[in-house]
């Protein structure tokens, strides 16, 4: 080339890099070899002066072809062993030079995954990485932005002007660039500019760690630092199979279970003070605790009342409180609310060592809007679908992702992969499964697209699924994999070899209706109202059910649990008693939301704390003992959890007393045949004889009665147990003559 072309050349060079219009840096800036030389290309915008620092001498570099672009030539080629230098605004500082390293993060066999959607470790690559590159420390940023006309890296590190550091446009759409000398904590974001020259400035959809909202930055963060002690339960759980073990879950948002006041601040172990930021609509002169205050008040907690898992409402980063984290903008970072992501592995890592699992709530299903998330990121539909009757929730303000495309599928399947290996997380709950798998799912007619066969079913979206599960099991077989599907779609916990989902359980979504319904009605309806108490156990053994009571039961003006139901305050908690003891009772694993294990009186209100205060009254005391000992009597009966799934596992003795609106049932388990016997009155009439069928002839301890007065109940039993007697009822040829207490649910265990 010559002198006068390199010129223009270099001209029109620095215009585009001076108009973020670039998107080859590394065939402009570093070393570039020329003619029998080599030229060193230093792009700094608005410099006084540059100076290349090589073997101990220092050279001046000149501006010939445009004012931002320094460079000298040399006889050599100095590959990456040189620093810069630089005097801007009378300020001198030394650095690496990013253009000098020239090496593609992102391999071939990389870049063939992801586009096949197949890389389950996709962010080992994408995101901020602190690393180290030709012994130089630093951060790789890589980023997929295939439709981008250019990207650059924005931060504190060049006052969030674009213009300084754009990256490199590798095969695949993939961008990439390395920063010498960031460390961790560093603020970035990038900024996109799209082909028609509309700038966008994004977090990072791989970032590790995020800004505390309202800012939206994300946050230079390490990985793999973290020393986990929990190795014997992680090995314990992909060992075992997880249907055959008791799930007892308390479901639960962190920043409202419990706050702090703000005149307690938060203090580091090394002394200094946490800043920790209100939302909006908090209650006055209160904080949001933090990962470590939940670990020394919440796992205790839990741990005292018996459950065996946690259940988190979406800790993936989110902008908006009010959202309960189900509109994700960080889907690859614990929400920085309540600390740092070691400190949310460290909370995760003290629940196993109690003996407490993790189920994180997992949002696959749609994303929010928000300016510097996955909407439109790269100037085009990149993560949603282009058209709205099948790309967006019009009641929720959403969008749905795009699952037809390998690199949106591979960015979820990786996500969920990521929170089971870097959070050691047991278990996931997806939310919303029905959304996704019907594409007029809350839609009018007109404003929905059929599928490829003429039906409503979200073929790309049962694929994804189905992929998601399949890779989850690969990686860890112990692992919960719940669905929230609140219809009939045939197959949800099917192995996918078999055509399933590929979940392993399934809220039973038409047992929690059928109960509420039938608790909410005077007891004198009740009778008319029998089947919703038993047609559970019609189709129980379709799915691998989990008998959920849920958030969504205790807002929107439908009450707390307690004020569901009818009657004077004893009715209601002798109601609610018996409600829960029967759920305990009935199969399937279980899940309730936090404050009804004592009684809640007030709906869920994300921006305040749980009544606390209410055990200080006796009969919400009364229910959240008895929550304790349900969850004791669960592990310590293997009948009541360990044949959950086979018709073994339970057998009316009576269904059909609906005069009474009293039920009876065994629990059976087949490897010890021990089997316990459940009666529930559900109408505050005391029968002092009340006849039951049994078995076989003996002794029955009474294991449980939610009368007892400890429980805020009448006291009313059978004195520790019952001798049968041989009076033929029911099919079986002894019987029990029980005292049978209002409102009440009795377990007896057959003793000798």
């Amino acid at each position: 080339m010559t002198a006068s072309l390199l010129l223009d050349w270099m001209t029109e060079e620095g215009k585009k890099l001076s108009s973020c219009r670039h998107d080859s840096p590394f065939s402009v800036l570093g070393p570039q070899p020329h003619q029998d030389e080599w030229i060193i290309r230093i792009w700094m915008p608005e410099a006084d002066e540059v100076k290349i620092l090589l073997k101990q001498k220092s050279i001046e570099l000149k501006t010939p072809n445009h004012p931002w672009v320094y460079e000298t030539l040399l006889d050599f080629d100095p590959g990456s062993n040189y620093q810069i230098k630089v005097k801007r605004g009378g300020i001198e500082h030394t650095q690496h030079d990013p253009w000098a390293f020239r090496s593609e993060w992102m391999g071939d066999i990389d870049r063939h995954l992801f586009a096949e959607g197949n890389h389950h470790h996709i962010w080992r690559r994408m995101g901020a990485h602190l690393t180290e590159r030709e012994s130089v420390e630093g951060v790789m940023f890589c980023l997929w932005a295939p439709h981008a006309r250019s990207v650059s890296i924005i931060g504190d590190l060049n006052s969030w002007d674009g213009r300084h550091h754009p990256m490199q446009k590798r095969l695949g759409g993939i961008w990439e660039l390395f920063i010498p000398g960031l460390t961790n904590g560093s603020l970035y974001k990038y900024e996109i500019r799209t082909q028609e020259g509309h700038c966008y400035q994004k977090a990072d959809p791989y970032g590790f760690q995020h800004e505390v909202r309202p800012a939206k930055s994300s946050v230079i963060s390490k990985l793999d630092c973290y020393q986990w002690k929990d190795q014997s339960w992680i090995s314990k759980r992909d060992n075992q199979n997880s249907l055959k073990q008791p799930i007892s879950v308390y479901e639960m948002h962190l920043g409202s279970w419990m706050h702090s006041s703000t005149d307690t601040p938060f203090i580091e172990e090394d002394g200094s003070q946490r800043e920790c930021v209100p939302a909006a609509d908090m209650k006055p002169g209160s904080r949001l605790l933090t990962y470590p205050e939940l670990t020394k008040k919440l796992i205790p907690y839990v741990k005292e009342r018996g459950f065996t898992h946690i259940e988190l409402m979406p800790v993936s980063e989110h902008p908006f409180d009010g959202s309960w984290g189900y509109q994700v903008t960080g889907w690859y970072a614990p929400t920085s609310r309540y600390g740092s992501p070691d400190e949310f592995r460290a909370f995760v890592d003290s629940c196993h060592q109690e003996g407490i699992g993790i189920i994180l709530d997992w949002v696959p299903g749609h994303f929010p809007k928000d300016e510097h998330g996955l909407a439109f990121f790269d100037g085009s539909h990149l993560y949603e679908h282009s058209d709205p009757r099948i790309g967006e929730h019009k009641e929720w303000g959403t969008l749905i992702f795009n699952y037809s495309r390998n690199e949106v599928r591979n960015f979820l399947v990786a996500n969920l992969i990521f929170w089971f290996e870097q959070y050691h997380i047991d278990g996931i709950r997806v939310d919303a499964v029905a959304s996704m798998l019907y594409r007029d799912y809350l839609r009018p007619e007109g404003e929905w697209i059929k599928n490829e066969e003429g039906g409503n079913e979200n073929t790309e979206a049962v694929k994804f699924l189905q992929q998601a599960n399949h890779v989850l099991f690969q990686h860890f077989p112990g692992a919960l994999s719940i669905a929230e599907e609140s219809t009939t779609w045939p197959g949800v916990t099917k192995p996918t070899d078999m055509g399933g989902l590929g979940f392993n359980l399934k809220w039973n979504m038409g047992w929690m209706h059928d109960m509420l319904d039938y608790f909410e009605i005077d007891p004198w309806f009740r009778q008319f109202n029998q089947n919703n108490i038993t047609f559970s156990i019609c189709y129980n053994y379709t799915e691998n059910f989990m008998l959920a009571l849920s958030h969504d039961e205790v807002v929107h003006g439908k009450s707390h649990l307690l004020h569901k139901m009818p009657g004077d305050d004893w009715q209601k908690y002798a109601n609610t008693r018996a409600l829960l003891a029967y759920m305990w009772t009935h199969p399937g694993k279980k899940t309730i939301f936090m404050g009804m294990e004592f009684g809640q009186r007030q709906e869920w209100n994300v921006w305040d704390d749980l009544q606390w205060d209410l055990l200080n009254y006796p009969p919400h005391k009364g229910i959240q003992k008895l929550v304790g000992d349900l969850n004791r009597l669960y592990k310590q009966q293997p009948a009541l959890w360990k044949d959950d799934f086979d018709e073994y596992g339970f057998q009316w003795i009576d269904c059909k007393d609906n005069t009474n609106s009293v039920i009876s049932f065994m629990r059976r388990e087949k490897d010890t045949s021990e089997w316990l016997v459940v009666i529930a009155n559900f109408t505050p009439q005391h029968h002092s004889n009340y006849r039951i069928g049994v078995p076989i002839n003996g002794f029955y301890k009474e294991i449980l009665n939610t009368d007892c007065e400890e429980y805020g109940g009448s006291n009313q039993g059978n004195l520790g147990g019952k001798a049968s007697e041989k009076y033929s009822i029911h099919g079986y040829e002894d019987s029990l003559d029980v005292c049978l207490p209002p409102l009440s649910l009795l377990v007896f265990k057959y003793d000798s």
